[in-house]
């Protein structure tokens, strides 16, 4: 019986069809998994199971969370995966009601991102420029740099995901690209411009790694490997992982006179973003470059428009104070 089919199998399930038909990506997968995981096990606590749970439960569950000190954000966004399971197991006729449709999420403002100043990113790339540069570094250590810079600067020209960055194919550091193809959330494709630093730090990093690869001969299949990533590691993914790149980053803010807590890759998207506006880019060019869906996402950054909206009314306005 339908019914009966286990809580750990319909998670399954649910996930391959987001991965199948949303092109849902690893780490979207494995935070719906954790999710809905831990809401399984509340309920399994009270002897009940998704195929069978009455509205009133996923209330009980919800008081849970903030009994266990979980901000309104983590809240809103647990429902929301809730939300999507019943509507899967609704359309699927595993169920036939969907408990969670009445349910309302936390009230919740929506914060601003933390934005590192134009000044605090010239701060990062110069000290990344000077440790690429140090006489006394190894060749192993100098080429870790030349990689930290080049993942610097490309994410600083271009606003990538951190998980679109650490994926770029080598063919990404051709020296005569403007353009480079990224492949973004749901596997969708765009087409990100790359300004002159980003191309050059991109060639002597790539030139740098082909000049310190081991002998060929003895490392044939070693090198076979990892020459399809641009940023090659020997894990299970093949290149470099997120959390590498964000403890890197962390470690050259503190070098910086910079606080760590306050940059990551993300804030460094945030920071091309804001940028971008604050000069005059066009919020629409903005989310096509950032890769959202949609523009109520990119809408995070208008705080930065209405500052610069105010400044050019405030010195241009034939009335305004002098």
């Amino acid at each position: 019986m339908r019914s009966r089919t286990s809580d750990a199998k319909l998670i399954n399930l649910f996930l391959d069809m987001l991965a199948a038909e949303q092109g849902a990506g690893a780490n979207t997968l494995d935070a719906y998994r954790r999710d809905l995981t831990d809401f399984s096990e509340f309920l399994g606590r009270a002897g009940q199971n998704f195929a069978a749970v009455e509205t009133q439960a996923l209330r009980d569950y919800l008081a849970d969370l903030d009994t266990r000190g979980f901000k309104s954000s983590s809240v809103a966004r647990r429902l929301s995966a809730m939300r999507h399971l019943f509507r899967f197991l609704l359309n699927e006729r595993i169920r036939g009601d969907d408990p969670a449709a009445i349910l309302s999420g936390p009230k919740r403002g929506r914060g601003l991102p933390k934005v590192l100043s134009i000044s605090d990113v010239d701060r990062l790339l110069v000290r990344a420029k000077v440790l690429t540069e140090a006489p006394e570094a190894s060749r192993p250590q100098q080429l870790r740099a030349m990689r930290l810079y080049c993942l610097l600067e490309v994410l600083y020209a271009t606003g990538m995901r951190v998980s679109e960055l650490v994926a770029l194919p080598v063919s990404a550091a051709r020296r005569d690209a403007r353009m480079i193809v990224v492949r973004g959330k749901g596997n969708k494709e765009r087409l990100v411009p790359l300004n002159e630093a980003s191309r050059q730090a991109m060639a002597d990093y790539l030139a740098a790694m082909q000049a310190h690869k081991p002998d060929a001969k003895k490392n044939a299949k070693q090198n076979a490997a990892s020459s399809k990533w641009l940023f090659p590691s020997f894990g299970e993914s093949g290149h470099l992982t997120r959390q590498h790149f964000a403890r890197d980053l962390k470690e050259l803010a503190a070098s910086a006179g910079l606080a760590p807590r306050l940059v990551s890759p993300h804030v460094l998207r945030h920071a091309f973003a804001s940028h971008l506006l604050h000069n005059g880019a066009d919020l629409r060019i903005v989310q096509t470059l950032l890769g959202h869906t949609d523009i109520s996402t990119t809408q995070i950054y208008t705080h930065v428009v209405e500052e610069r909206l105010k400044s050019l009314v405030r010195d241009l306005h034939p009335l305004a104070e002098k």
